[in-house]
């Protein structure tokens, strides 16, 4: 799995963004048709094409090394997987925020969310030890 340096994740936030706001639009379309249509809504072949669609822009997000982790479609939330301070977490992003700003640990989730160290968001990255992250 790709582990990302808040500059790196930071860099690919334009993407990334485009990509979320794809999920958050088609996920929502999603929920309409599962409200409107109830346990019938499977058998509707336009469902089908939105699950598949949000199953490609999932997967575009998965391609960059980025989980998604908002299956309410509501906050658009990303995890980019990092190493802060020697441990691993989680880069957190939400849809509506500006930059990239918090992490988390892996255990701690959304709510254990802190403000990355400043020192880190400017770190030449020519010297920042790239570790392959294991979960």
């Amino acid at each position: 799995m790709t582990v990302f340096t808040p500059s790196e994740a930071s860099r690919t936030l334009p993407l990334v963004r485009t990509i979320v706001a794809d999920i958050l639009e088609t996920g929502k379309i999603i929920r309409r048709m599962q409200f409107d249509f109830g346990a019938l809504v499977g058998d509707i072949p336009e469902y089908q094409s939105h699950v598949a669609t949000l199953k490609g822009y999932i997967a575009e997000l998965e391609s960059l090394g980025c989980i998604y982790k908002d299956y309410d479609f509501s906050l658009g939330l990303v995890d980019f997987p990092a190493i802060i301070d020697g441990e691993e977490c989680f880069l957190c992003w939400r849809s509506d925020e500006p930059l990239l700003m918090y992490y988390h640990s892996i255990k701690g989730g959304y709510a254990g969310r802190k403000l990355i160290p400043e020192e880190l968001l400017n770190y030449d990255e020519a010297h920042y030890q790239h570790t392959v992250f294991v979960s």
